[in-house]
């Protein structure tokens, strides 16, 4: 499909200035300026716009520009990341930090705030996790619409990321998603729906990755059919950072913004596809009246007086209320906690000196202050009798460390033993190897357990892990990544002056062969294969019945809370919930709805809506969850629709999925549509027993044959081949590349230097070769890539000729 045939009818809101703006200017206004900037047009009063990094602070670089959080950027105050605030199942705080964040960007002169993330946490290495709010898209959704509330309540744009199923990193940008049409709607894109719906987003970024054989961005049943006709979005599409493939694709498709900058190459492609007829100037203008409305409406703060600074001290005050909020108690055996008055307390592990409270890559924020745990340990009234390391912060074992750090927990009532993720292990552009805390750490863990078995471990890290020891442990306590504040917020929760009332926002698996995707996760070389359906997380956990360490929703509090008096009517379930305990504290009640029927495989249960109350201690309080229409729908791909199923549903209520406190049952009238499956061929699906659904029974549900998942080591490489593959490359030159690209990474990582080594792979090992001209702001052009390109496939000098060549003729062109 390639002209207006996919583009709905509309009248253009700047039609007076797109008639006066050149064909070549148009073109222009479709790709970046320079890394950050869009472009300008001063004759007509059209600016430029600044996009940054800010899923939870501002990244604003004030000197040379870059994706990948390599040069620092202005101070901004470092909110806990996604992956935390969804433990607070609280959508008026998301919307608070969203407000906070959107004034940060106002005082930067940011337009559009690149976040939140809403991708779903198919698997729990993702190396990006930490970025991303949950394993169900209701939950991730109604929290993301609650942080685009409050960032464009400034007057800019947020922008959510990344459009969509991009649930791996490695190979992120050429990888294939293969996923059926259900899962699809169900599971990956009910988020963004959300989000773009309720939201109300500005912009939307698409991310790296194909989807069912298409780019992202120049998929037109994704940005087309879904996007722009069923979901009436009206903003602006912005390429991820060198994500795009075939710029005339793409804006057809209507990617408007390409970012960054190629120096006017892909610019110069849509002016000769509109000039030799291949699209016709109406896709364009469409593009450009879209790019107006963002720029123009996201410049008006700008045009009065704002506020060019802000409080950096009550921006820290509400980080710190956002991590007491998120933390989540998840062990508190013999009420270890909240710590008493008189307990003396020995401070054990490297993150205790040095907060792990951010993830790392594109999203590192360099924050205005950063509390210390050891700093804070003595206005928190805890008796401290000491610090040790305890262990090597990136894996290397030290026996020396940890008698000195025995010998200290000898002499203390209870040991707060700081442990987690370094920030090499969790990072943008890889995947994390396994869900195990490091070695050294559980050594120390099992040392320190023989001389004191008092112990509360503070875990930081941005996604689940595999807790093998938690029975070495009375206490446990997630801070995940809690930002700046993240050291003074835990310390608090520790003590009792904060109850904990966060709540796992993914399932916490007993080993990680446990979870739906562990025979289809990563896809290493064309595709990855989504064979678990919308199995993941809890609803493959729940319906499966795989027991699992710690449940969807669960989380501890200092107090107890009772639920009575189920009402379910049409409109939704009122109940009560009662604080039976001691002390205040904050309830996130859970609605999951089930269905009876087995005509239309489903999981057993599913979220449905959820809201977190304050209760006063012996208090009482009516909730109501209302139903919306998501409630009870299911996406028939043979209809090609939603459709309810006529059945009688189970209403539950809970505090975690594996928890529920109440239950009735309603009858729904459904839309008597016929169903898309036949029972007999899709045994897993019926079952939720989808670990490893074999070929036929995955081909069946997609309703078509999976591409090769293996490389063509036959074909020459080309520009959406990796560097990686230069391994069977046939030019000399090329595998020799490839061999000191993998030894680099062997060595730098046997020498320490393991946030380096992770560079080499996030940003060369895997990068596409159109990548080379994509990411490298016009120095190198796609011409210039056809040299490179021969040089690879074996033609040496004929290559090396073409390079030059083509450079010399950009350079003069450009001169000129």
């Amino acid at each position: 499909m390639k002209n207006v045939d996919v583009i709905k009818k509309k009248t253009f809101k700047y039609r007076e200035i797109i008639e006066k703006l050149t064909l070549e200017e148009k073109a222009s206004l479709m790709s970046g300026k320079d890394f950050w900037q869009t472009q300008d047009i001063e004759r007509l009063g059209i600016n430029n716009i600044f996009l940054a990094d800010g899923p939870h602070g501002i990244r604003k670089q004030a000197e040379a520009a870059d994706h990948l959080g390599l040069n620092e950027s202005i101070p901004a105050t470092c909110f806990p990341p996604a992956a935390t605030v969804a433990n607070s199942w609280n959508t008026e705080l998301g919307e608070k930090i969203g407000q906070y964040l959107g004034k940060e960007a106002v005082a930067q002169k940011v337009n559009v705030l690149l976040g939140p993330g809403i991708n779903m946490k198919r698997d729990p290495l993702c190396g990006r996790n930490f970025e991303y709010f949950s394993e169900d898209p209701y939950h991730a959704g109604q929290m993301a619409a609650s942080y685009i509330k409050g960032i464009q309540s400034n007057g800019i744009s947020a922008c959510v990321k990344h459009f969509a199923v991009n649930n791996q990193e490695e190979r992120r940008m050429s990888i294939d998603t293969i996923v059926d049409e259900r899962t699809l709607r169900e599971i990956y894109l009910t988020a963004f729906e959300i989000a773009i719906k309720e939201g109300k987003t500005k912009t939307v970024m698409s991310s790296y990755n194909m989807l069912n054989g298409a780019y992202t961005n120049e998929n037109i049943h994704l940005m087309r059919e879904i996007l722009r006709n069923e979901w009436n979005f009206d903003g602006v599409v912005v390429t991820d950072w060198g994500g795009s493939n075939d710029r005339v694709a793409g804006l057809i498709a209507g990617n408007e913004l390409e970012m960054p900058t190629t120096a006017g190459e892909t610019n110069q492609e849509i002016i000769e596809a509109i000039k030799s007829g291949e699209i016709k100037e109406e896709v364009l203008d469409e593009c450009v009246d879209r790019i107006l409305e963002l720029i123009f409406t996201t410049e008006e703060v700008y045009e009065k007086p704002y506020k060019k600074e802000f409080d950096v001290k009550e921006h820290h005050k509400v980080a710190q209320e956002v991590a007491e909020e998120s933390i989540v108690l998840l062990k508190n055996e013999n009420n270890i906690l909240p710590l008493k008055n008189s307990v003396k307390v020995a401070t054990i592990g490297d993150f205790a000196k040095e907060a792990r409270y951010q993830g790392a890559g594109s999203s590192v924020v360099n924050p205005t202050i950063l509390d210390n745990t050891l700093d804070c340990l003595e206005e928190s009234g805890i008796i401290n009798i000491g610090y040790e390391p305890g262990f090597e912060r990136y894996g290397k074992k030290s026996k020396k460390k940890i008698d000195k750090a025995c010998a200290l927990a000898k002499n203390a009532d209870v040991v707060l033993l700081y442990i987690g993720l370094d920030e090499a292990t969790e990072a943008e552009g890889l995947d994390r190897q396994n869900m195990k805390i490091p070695e050294n750490q559980i050594e120390l863990l099992n040392a320190l357990h023989e001389v004191n078995p008092n112990i509360v471990a503070i875990i930081s890290s941005g996604a689940a892990v595999e807790m093998p020891w938690i029975d070495k442990v009375k206490g446990l306590l997630h801070g995940y990544l809690s930002g700046q504040a993240g050291p003074r917020a835990i310390l608090r929760v520790l003590t009792g002056d904060v109850n904990p009332s966060g709540k796992l926002a993914e399932t916490y698996p007993i080993r990680y062969e446990d979870t739906p995707a562990y025979h289809h996760f990563p896809g290493k070389e064309v595709s990855v294969e989504y064979r678990e359906g919308m199995f993941i997380g809890y609803r493959y956990y729940d319906t499966a019945k795989v027991n699992v360490l710690f449940p969807f929703g669960y989380g501890l509090s200092y107090t107890t809370f009772d639920y009575t008096d189920i009402q379910v009517d049409k409109q939704g379930v009122t109940f009560k919930i009662t604080n039976t305990g001691n002390s205040a504290g904050m309830e996130s009640a859970q609605l999951y709805v089930g269905c009876k029927s087995d005509e239309i495989f489903r999981p057993e249960k599913e979220l449905k809506g959820f809201v977190k109350v304050f209760i006063e201690a012996g208090e009482s309080k009516f909730v109501t969850i209302p139903f919306d229409d998501k409630t009870f729908r299911y996406f028939n791909a043979k209809t090609n629709q939603w459709e309810i199923e006529t059945a009688d549903y189970v209403i539950k209520v809970g505090a975690s999925s594996a928890d529920i406190k109440l239950e009735a049952s309603l009858f729904v009238e459904g839309t008597s549509a016929p169903s898309p499956y036949d029972k007999e061929k899709l045994p897993s699906y019926y079952s939720g027993k989808v670990n490893n659904v074999n070929i036929d029974e995955f081909e069946t549900l997609l309703g078509r044959k999976v591409p090769v998942s293996t490389w063509d080591r036959t074909k020459p490489l080309g520009y959406n081949d990796s560097i990686a593959q230069c391994q069977y490359a046939k030019g000399l030159f090329a595998r020799f590349v490839f061999h000191s690209i993998t030894f680099s990474h062997w060595f730098l990582r046997k020498i320490g230097k393991r946030s380096t080594a992770n560079l080499i792979m996030m940003s060369i090992y895997h990068m596409p070769f159109r990548g080379i001209a994509r990411m490298t702001g016009g120095i190198i052009n796609m011409q210039m890539l056809d040299g490179i390109l021969m040089i690879v496939n074996g033609q040496f000098f004929k290559g090396l000729k073409h390079l030059l060549n083509e450079r010399k003729i950009m350079l003069k062109s450009r001169l000129s």
